[in-house]
This record gives C-alpha cells, structure tokens and sequence, in this order.
C-alpha cells in the first residue's frame, strides 16, 4: 500500500505542478486573454488538468483511508484475539481462562497505550511518503544540467590601444566558427537523450554532431571595444539568438567565444521587479547622485518622473504593469547604464519607443555622442533611420552572417541589406511615423494606468501585506465553518450526517468494553446458572468489533472521499471562475504570487490536510465525550469537577487557538513574496546572470524570504509546546480525579465499572491534548477556506453575455462613434478620457497620436470595455473600493453617466463582455503565445478550418515557417512562446487578428 501511496502522491503532484504551471502562464497575460474574450478556453484547459489532479488525489486519499481504518482497528482485532486464546486455551494445563477485571482491563489498558501511536501510523506513512516524492523531485531538480560556464570565455577588458594606427584594434567581443542551438544536442555515436521541460539549455557539446539544425550556424564575429555595432535581418533570422549566445544561454556546438569586459543586457521584452523606479534602476549599485542623474536625463525618464507625485520612489507594480511599453524600455535601459558595464547588448530597445523618444535616447544615450559612446555596443534593430552612424552593420539571415560593413559599402554592394532597405524605405512611406504604442493596430501601452496616475493605481506593498493578513482577529469561528459548509452543495445532507455516524462508531467502540464487562459480570454469576458458552461472548464481542470497523470504514470514507473531494472541486471551481472574472484593476494592484498562493497552496491544504484532519476531529469528539459518558456513569460525582475542569481547558484552548490562528495566517502570508520574487527572477534570469554579482544578489533575497517563512513557522511550532504542557497537565488531573473518587467510593461503586472508567480517564490526557491540536489546525486550515472565500466577496467585471440580441454578422460595418466619453481607471483617480466625442467611418484608418499617458491606450482599453465608462453602474460595481458595498442598479442608465460607445449603432455597454470582445481583434505590443499547440494559439474554441488558419499564417508571412516544423499545426508552443522569437510571436498574433475577420 504504501508503493500505491508513493506513486498516487507522486502523480497527484505532477499534475499539480502541469496546473500551477499553466495558471501563472495564464494570470502573467491575463490582459490578453481579456482581450481577446478567451476566459472560457482556459478555464476549461484548466479544470481538465484539475480533474486528472483529482483523480489521482482520489486514489492516494481512498488508499490513505484504507490504512487509517486498518490501524485504528489493529487494537481490537488484537484483543478479539487475545481473548479468544486465552479465554479457550489460556488457564492451567490449557483449559479455559478465567475472565476477570484484573485480566480484561489490564489488557485492554495495555491496548489503549497501542492506540495513539498505531492510529498515527498512517499520518505517518502518508507524511513521510509525501517527504520522500519531495525530496525525490528536489534531488531530479539539483541533479538537472547547470550552466557551463566554458561555453563564453570572459575576461577582463582590454587596455586600450596607443593610437597607432598600425596597431590591430582592441577587440570585445569575438567568436570563431560558432555554432549555437537551443535544443540540447544529441552527440554522435550515443543514444538520443530526453530533456526535462525545465532544464537549462545550457551546455557544451563534444562534438557538433546534432539531429537538428542548428539555429546559429558559421558565425565568425569581431567586434572593436567602444564600437557601436548595429544587428538587422529579418523576423526570426537569429538576432536575438546571436545576444543569447554571447551570454552562454544556448549550446555551443562548435567554435570559440571570447568576451572582453563585463556585459548588461536590455532584453526585447523590458524585465522590471516589483519596486521603486530608482530601486530598479540602482539594482543594488551604490548611489551615486551626479551619475543616477545624468543617466535619468539621457534615458528620458526625467518627465516621467516629474508627473508622478511621488517622483522615483512609486512602485511600479508587479511586472512594470503600471508603465506603459516604452517607459518599461527606458527603466530597462537605465538599470543597464547605471551598472556601467564595458558592453552593452541591445536587443532592439528602440522599438517600444515614440519617434521622438527615440531620437532622444540615440542622440544622449547610444549613440556616438551619447553616455554610452565610449562602451562597446550590440544593438539589434530593425529600424534603419540610425544605421548610417553605427560603426558595422552585422546582417543576418537564415541563422548565418550574411554580410558585414558600413552602411553606405553595404548598400553599394546591393546584396542582402540593400534589399532590407528597400523594404523599410517602402514602409516608411506609407507610414511615415512610428507610434510608441506599435506600427499596426496594436494593444501598446495597455496599462491599466498611464504615467499621470501611475502613483494612484499602484498599491503599496506594506498596505497590501496588511491587507492580505488583516483578519488577524484570530477565531475565524462558525463563519468560516458556514462557509466551508455552503461549499459542498449538493454533499451538505451528506456532511449533516457524519457527525451521526461518528458518534455511533464510537458507540460501538464503547460497546466492545461494555461487552467485556457483561461477559466478567455474567461468568462472575456462572455458579448461579448462566449456563451461556465462551462461544457466545466471543461471537458477541466480534459482533461489536466488525460493527465499529464497518461505521469507521463509512465513516472515513464519507469524510475524506466523498465530502472532501467534492468540496475541494467545487471551491476551486469557484474561485476559477471569480477570478477569470475580475476587473483589471484587481490584477493591477494584487501581486501574482498572492494570487497563485491562492490557487496552489490553499487549494492544496483543502486537497490533502482539512478532510483529514476534520475526520479526527469529529473522531476526537466523539472519544471525549464517550470518556466522560463512561466516567461520569460509573463515578457520577466526577460530574461536579467537570464545570471548573472545562473552565479551564475552555481558557487554555480560546488562548491559543487566537494566538495560533494569527500565526498562521502570517505564516501563510508570508509565502507570496517568495511565490512573487521567484517569478520575477524567472522572468528575468538572462539579465541576472549575466550581471556579476547580480546572482549572488537575487539568492541572497530569496533566501531573505525564504527565512520570514521559517522564522514564522518556528514560532507557530513553539505555541503548540506551550499547549501541550497545559493540557496534559489538565489531563493528569482528571486521571487523579477519577482514581481518588473511585477510591474513595469503592465500597458503592461496581468493580468492573471503576475499572472501565480508569482505563477510559487513563487515555484522556492525549484525547485532550490531541483535540486542541486538531481544532487548532482546523481552524488554521480554515484559514485557507477564508483566503479562497475572501475573493467571493470582490467586484467582477460585467457579466459576459446578456439577453442583447446581435444583428447578424455584428459588427457589418466597422463604424465606432464615441459619445462625450469619459472613463477613469478606478473611483477616486482622474479621469484618464474626458468627453471625448468623435467617430470612426467604416474602412477609415485612424492614428491616435499622443505624449505618454495623454489616453491612447485608454480609448482601446474602453473599446474592449476593459475600463468602463466614468460613473456608470459596471465602472462602480467591478470597482475594488466598492468591495463589500452594494451598488443600486435602478439608479443608473448603462452608458450614459460617463457617454458612450457605439459600434455599428449598438451601444457596447448593453452588451455581454464575451460578445463584444471576440469580435474585435487586436495585435498587443508584447507577443504572447500559450503553452498548446499552433493551433491552440490561433484558435482555442476550434472554430477555424485548417484552409483558414494556413491562409491567416501566409498572410502573416508566417506559413513557410510553421510549415517546417515537426507537426506543422500541432508543433507544441512552449510556456511563452520561448520557442519562437518576439518578431515570430507577433506575427502569430496578427495571424490570430486576421482569423477573427472583423471590421
């Protein structure tokens, strides 16, 4: 049994992990699945992998449940035994033992004292297997390939040349007949090898022998120190690949990479922490004022931190979330300056960015008159309005250099980077003007605040921590309980009948010692007639024996099975669906870490711990009482200690259980900033590891972290000390109690019942403290219920369908008219549109134009309904301040408060939110694609025939490419799309806006 609970446990885990994993891919974009009205989708991907997680969890409880009936009933079956020999075979010369007090309660003490220990095997068995797959799956994780740290030599920088001019340039950065790939290679000669998802792809190969191509394939590269080197090619030619490799996070399959000076890196896609802007600036620098200025000026960030109240020192949110995409840029570009490294990749920085700002940050910043001029630069772009200024132009395509120079001998030379400009030069003529928020129809910026309210809608961490641990009253009481209760729906009858069953088993239990005692009384009298056989006192003790296993074994069932499972399902259900249905503004200013604590470990402590530890609870209760009931009949003046007796246990117990219940619940709180900061280092571990010393950093905090949680756990673990001195101390005394008085009246009192009753008092003291304990981690585990409840209570979006019937084909036209709207983020904050009034012709093609937080994004955030109208009933309702308030719906006119929207004639407020979101269609600026299939990114509802969707790729420029990878449609997309490139990503994006057919 226990290889079966090794291997369920193991599975339920997996299954866990695939659910947590796709959850946070899932809650990380969650704006783009609002956009694109996709909740339904992955709401159901999520709850299959949910039922698989269950199934496995079924198996591991029902066996579980199994051996704690075993357990708890090995006592009796060893008494049953131990009677039955002695009663037959146990007296002088093998006759028949006599039964008396001495013997059967003497024996059944003996038992008692097996009791707790055997009836704590199976928490035992199941705690240390749990242990084992941890430690199992910690060991597969430790053991998994590290980083070879040989695959990019690194040295110090090299000193400047004298200025000869015969004199070979100083180099940076070199690389010899290079090969890189992502996928692990398989080397000649040994067997293909399998690569765990999160492995790192990260290792030296012996020999340049691989099953696939290579993504990077004869790369021979020098680059002079203090040049500005400017990379271009096409989408998905390799080169973001080529700053991949230079920072040792590819394979090197063959040739030899030298780099001179430290290196920082500014990814395509900005990494910003949950901090201040000038913490994420500094990243652990000293400060220097002279020089964090200079850098703040020429990153452009000056204004920006001119309209924030609280300057430099806003915290920005989770995942920058609060900064549009070009501050993002500039921060990222900043922190990079600050760490003054010697080179600088530049994965195309300037591409979040509004022309202006990218004037500015080339003419102060990269360029050759900029901050950086004197640092050797890399700098992937694939706008061309610079390129006459760079030192060398690298071009790539298909994975190799096609051609290197400078700009004018390489358009002379009319090859590869000549047919690029053309390109570009037609494109700028149809588009003279770059938007900061994309070139198309793109999502940009989309913030749910702009730069001018930054500091209003970003919530400060201290305010959140308190705010996620405020019910620190300690005693959740029979509120949390009713709740839990209200879960189990269609169970609730079910759950009102276990304490019956419960109570009845331990009847039964009672019942095998009152039959004991019958069968001492009766052979006591057999003299006087009795004339029954052992036979029949043996049967008859089987008889309550069997019984008590039968009512333990539906008991423990119906608790931890039934009940549980079902309960489990249906809250996980429940906060699914709440929070797919919440507002932005929700997701804007609650940490990710504290949501998926939710999701994962609440959930996980409702699985595995409160079905198990409510069944001893219930079984507890009914132990004690049975104790007192046995006590008290036997020794009815016991009756009289037990008002001061429960007075005082009352005491100690209400102390520590308000006590405790507030050190869990920090204890629990504590865990999402761990949660949140190892996200955060994932997202961004290119940048930390290739920054010396920045590593050491990042450990250094999770370790900070991770000790919070410690620290809390030990002191939680020392309040259960300090109770369990009490109670047992309380326990001794009612011993002491029932043994004077049986003394004492032992001259009016029925030998066997005084007996009884000793051997019930004597176990008393660990069912006291034992019970403390359990209800204890009840309501500590109830906790988690009140965390998963508490989201039941807050604001959703508007629902997402509505009784509004749609004109066929809605929207025909494609015609939008805006009617004096004006529309604000949250209540209390600025309006971000104000009475804007115009209208959109069908086939028009609109640019809006605009400053940083002037309400670009805003009007395509209104489009989607993703802000609501100013002062209209969903902008109130599906506002977190108006948690826990109720909005009266009879008092407002849907969409007249803040205007209104019209599309094709319909008012967009009248609307489902479903209905109006999948038909529009948007191309955001930051690319995302799922883990799934091709096929599942273009098309989760499977709505599209395949002719469609090959038709959206070629429009795309992307079906040659899809064309050639193994499975075509059905390639697997990994988490985020890591296994295609940015510029590859959007165009799945805009293959996903073609699909949609909208107008």
């Amino acid at each position: 049994m226990a290889s079966f609970l090794n291997k369920y446990q193991d599975e339920k885990l997996r299954w866990m992990d695939t659910r947590t994993r796709a959850l946070t891919e899932i809650l990380s974009s969650i704006k783009v699945v609002k956009l694109y009205g996709w909740e339904d989708a992955f709401r159901e991907k999520i709850e299959a992998l949910r039922i698989k997680e269950l199934l496995a969890h079924k198996r591991f409880v029902t066996i579980r449940a199994v051996l704690a009936i075993v357990f708890s009933s090995v006592t009796l079956l060893m008494a049953l035994a131990t009677f039955s020999i002695y009663a037959t075979i146990g007296g002088p010369g093998g006759t028949p033992g006599k039964m008396t007090a001495e013997v059967i309660f003497v024996g059944i003490t003996l038992f008692g004292v097996l009791n707790r220990p055997l009836g704590r095997v199976t928490m035992m068995i199941s705690q240390t297997i749990a242990v084992t797959v941890a430690c199992r799956r910690i060991q597969n994780f430790l053991l998994l390939e590290e980083i070879d740290t040989t695959i990019v030599h690194r040295s110090e920088r090299q000193a400047p040349s004298s200025g000869n001019s015969s004199s070979p340039p100083v180099m940076a950065v070199t690389i010899q007949k290079g090969i890189f790939a992502w996928e692990k290679p398989i080397r000649a000669n040994t067997p293909a090898e399998t690569t765990d998802e999160s492995q790192p792809l990260l290792s030296r190969a012996a020999s340049p022998i691989v099953s696939n191509p290579p993504t990077l394939s004869n790369i021979d590269l020098r680059i002079s120190d203090g040049s500005l080197t400017a990379i271009v090619g096409r989408i998905g030619q390799g080169k973001s690949s080529l700053l991949s490799a230079l920072m040792g996070d590819m394979y090197k399959l063959h040739g030899v990479v030298k780099i001179f000076g430290d290196i920082a890196y500014v990814p395509q896609q900005a990494w910003i922490v949950n901090a201040t802007l000038k913490d994420n600036i500094l990243f652990g620098q000293p400060f220097d004022q002279e020089k964090y200025d200079r850098i703040v000026f020429a990153s452009g960030l000056a204004p920006d931190f001119a309209m924030l109240p609280a300057g430099d020192q806003t915290e920005i949110g989770e995942r920058g979330i609060n900064l549009s995409g070009g501050q993002k840029q500039r921060v990222s570009l900043a922190r990079a300056a600050y760490q003054d490294a010697d080179i600088y990749l530049l994965d195309d920085p300037l591409s979040a960015v509004d022309a202006h700002v990218d004037q500015h940050l080339w003419n102060y910043l990269i360029g050759p008159k900029g901050l950086l001029k004197a640092k050797t630069r890399l700098l992937v772009t694939h706008g061309v309005h610079h390129l006459e200024y760079v030192d060398q132009i690298v071009v790539f395509k298909e994975g190799t250099i096609s051609e290197t120079g400078q700009y004018q001998e390489l358009l002379k030379a009319g090859g590869a980077f000549y047919q690029l400009i053309k390109e570009y030069s037609a494109n700028v003529n149809s588009s003279p003007l770059d938007e900061e928020e994309g070139s198309i129809i793109t999502e940009g910026d989309l913030s749910s605040g702009n730069s001018s309210s930054s500091a209003s809608t970003i919530s400060d961490k201290g305010d959140e921590d308190k705010k996620d641990g405020r019910k620190d009253k300690g005693n959740s009481g029979g509120e949390l309980v009713a709740a839990e209760k209200l879960q189990n729906g269609k169970i609730l009858y079910q759950c009102i009948q276990l304490p019956s069953s419960v109570h009845l088993r331990q009847a039964a239990h009672i019942g095998t010692n009152l039959w004991l005692r019958y069968w001492i009384t009766e052979t006591g009298n057999a003299e006087n007639g009795d004339g029954r056989s052992v036979a029949f006192y043996l049967l008859g003790y089987a008889f309550f024996v069997f019984l008590f296993m039968t009512l333990d074994v539906s008991a423990n069932y119906s608790v931890e099975v039934i009940c549980g499972i079902r309960a489990s399902r249906m809250l996980f259900q429940k906060l699914l669906n709440r929070i797919l249905q919440m507002p932005m503004s929700f997701f804007d200013t609650t940490p990710l870490g504290r949501i998926i604590n939710r999701l994962s470990s609440d959930i996980d402590a409702i699985d595995m711990q409160l079905p198990n530890e409510m069944n001893d609870l219930l079984r507890l209760l009914a132990m004690i009482a049975g104790t007192f009931f046995v006590i008290a009949y036997s020794t009815p003046a016991f009756l009289l200690m037990v008002p001061p007796m429960g007075f005082v246990y009352f005491l100690i117990q209400d102390h520590y259980i308000r006590c405790s219940a507030s050190l869990k619940r920090l204890y629990s709180v504590s865990k999402s900033p761990l949660y949140q900061h190892f996200s955060e280092s994932l997202a961004g571990i290119s940048t930390i590891r290739v920054v010396r010393g920045l590593e050491a950093q990042f450990i250094q905090q999770n370790e900070n972290r991770a000790d919070t949680i410690v620290n809390r756990l030990n002191i939680y673990t020392l309040a259960n000390r300090w109770l369990a001195t009490r109670i047992e101390f309380l326990g001794n005394v009612t011993v002491l109690l029932a043994s004077v008085l049986a003394v004492l009246n032992a001259a009016s009192l029925d030998p066997t019942l005084s007996a009884l009753a000793l051997t019930y008092a004597i176990n008393i003291v660990g069912h006291l403290t034992y019970l403390v304990r359990t209800v204890n981690e009840v309501q500590n585990l109830l906790v988690s219920v009140e965390r998963v409840e508490e989201y039941a209570s807050k604001p959703v979006e508007a629902p997402r369908v509505t009784g509004v019937s749609l004109p066929e084909n809605w929207p025909q036209q494609g015609r939008v008219v805006f009617r004096n709207y004006s529309a604000r983020y949250r209540q209390g904050l600025d309006l971000v549109v104000q009475n804007v009034s115009f209208a959109v012709e069908p086939a028009e093609k609109v640019g809006i134009v605009g400053r940083t937080g002037a309400g670009k994004s805003s009007l395509t955030l209104a489009l989607f309904r993703i802000i609501e109208a100013a002062d209209s009933y969903w902008a109130l309702a599906s506002d977190p301040a108006m948690e826990g308030k109720k909005v009266d719906f009879d008092v407002f006119q849907l969409g007249n408060a803040g205007g209104s929207i019209e599309i094709d004639g319909v008012d967009i407020s009248t609307l489902g939110l479903r209905d109006l979101r999948q038909h529009l269609a948007i191309i955001p600026q930051d690319p995302t694609l799922f883990a799934g299939t091709v096929r599942e990114n273009l098309d989760p509802f499977n709505e599209v025939s395949d002719a469609d969707l090959w038709e959206a790729l070629e429009r795309a420029h992307l079906k040659r490419h899809i064309s050639s990878l193994p499975g075509r449609l059905s390639y697997e997309v990994a988490q985020n799309g890591e296994n295609f490139s940015v510029g590859q990503r959007s165009l799945i994006c805009l293959a996903r806006a073609l699909l949609r057919k909208t107008k």
